[in-house]
């Protein structure tokens, strides 16, 4: 850490000065920085030992393109991608004023309110259907790779490990990728092949867990753990950690964290529409946004539910017919 926070002060490729140090992950490390005409932006710089990796450095690179086809207002976009002369590998993105998903779940005491979380949750499926869509699965779905900045705006970060579906694969058949406590089975047990869109639905059903209960979804006591479970073991109703949920909101996170694929909402276009059902079935309107705000996703939710007749008041057996979406998204996810 003393290393990285060394680097604040000096210039990038003679062009970008590193003002402050924003974060720092697994594989890189997240500034504030100045442009050489005065543009302010946000620096993620390659870890330096990870940067000798080709493997690594690629997919670190990749991140860019997968972020940016997306083509989502919810996307951070990536604006440039480069080398320095000294070996620096680094992406130039937005600089976002706000706080992360998990830090605002933390300083809340834990959980979210329901309504909050509703909001937070259809917003990232949104970002995810549009993703699906250019046939991008994102792999790392968690807390802290939602952003929610000053202007209210739901950011979804961090394509660094998503997976092109109609590109060679760069992690070999048994490498894991992720976060254990958002993994879906699949993904927990290695079978990278199978990883697709019903797998970002898993992860967001885990976050959503997260943010009304305040626990993860299988109770475990290391990341190892976690893993084996979510390979193993189908996971807990939401109920049972909160039994004072609406039922048919229960039946909406419990059917996006089955174990089989096949047995989740197949696109995340499926799962907002569930959500936005029980919103408006139950009023349950996001009272920290401002009124306009408020309308807008008002409106947003009853042309989602007028789009489809005769909504079912209750989940149905087969997930994806929920809201007459009985097919398979382009997407495969």
């Amino acid at each position: 850490m003393e290393r990285l926070e060394a680097r604040v002060g000096a210039t990038i490729n003679d062009k970008y000065q590193l003002d402050a140090l924003l974060g720092v992950g697994g594989m890189a490390a997240v500034y504030a920085a100045t442009h050489r005409n005065g543009s302010r932006v946000a620096l993620k710089v390659l870890h330096a030992e990870l940067a000798r990796a080709t493997e690594i450095r690629a997919r670190f690179l990749r991140e860019g393109y997968a972020a940016n086809k997306v083509g989502h207002p919810g996307v951070v976009r990536v604006h440039d991608d480069a080398v320095a002369p000294d070996g620096t590998v680094f992406l130039v993105m937005d600089l976002l004023q706000g706080k992360t998903l998990e830090e605002h779940r933390v300083e809340s005491g834990g959980r979210l309110p329901v309504p909050q979380a509703l909001r937070i949750g259809g917003d990232v499926l949104d970002i995810l259907s549009a993703a699906h869509q250019q046939r991008i699965v994102h792999r790392d779905i968690k807390p802290d790779n939602v952003f929610l900045t000053t202007r209210g705006e739901t950011k979804l970060m961090d394509f660094g490990i998503a997976r092109l579906l109609d590109a060679a694969r760069m992690t070999g058949s048994g490498a894991i990728m992720g976060t254990p406590a958002f993994m879906s089975p699949e993904q927990a047990g290695s079978e990278n092949k199978r990883i697709d869109a019903p797998s970002d639905v898993w992860s967001t059903g885990a976050v959503l867990f997260l943010l009304l209960t305040g626990e993860e979804v299988h109770r475990a006591r290391t990341g190892a753990e976690q893993m084996i479970f979510a390979a193993t073991q189908p996971a807990r109703s939401v109920a049972t950690a909160m039994p004072s949920l609406p039922a048919s909101l229960a039946e909406v996170i419990d059917v996006s964290l089955r174990f089989e694929m096949k047995d989740r909402f197949q696109t995340a276009a499926a799962m907002a529409n569930a959500l936005r059902h029980v919103v408006h079935q139950h009023c349950l309107q996001d009272a920290s946004l401002s009124v306009s705000q408020q309308a807008a996703a008002f409106v947003a939710s009853s042309e989602t539910i007028a789009a489809v007749p005769s909504a079912p008041a209750r989940m149905p057996t087969t997930p994806t017919l929920i809201h007459g979406s009985g097919k398979r998204s382009p997407d495969g996810s």
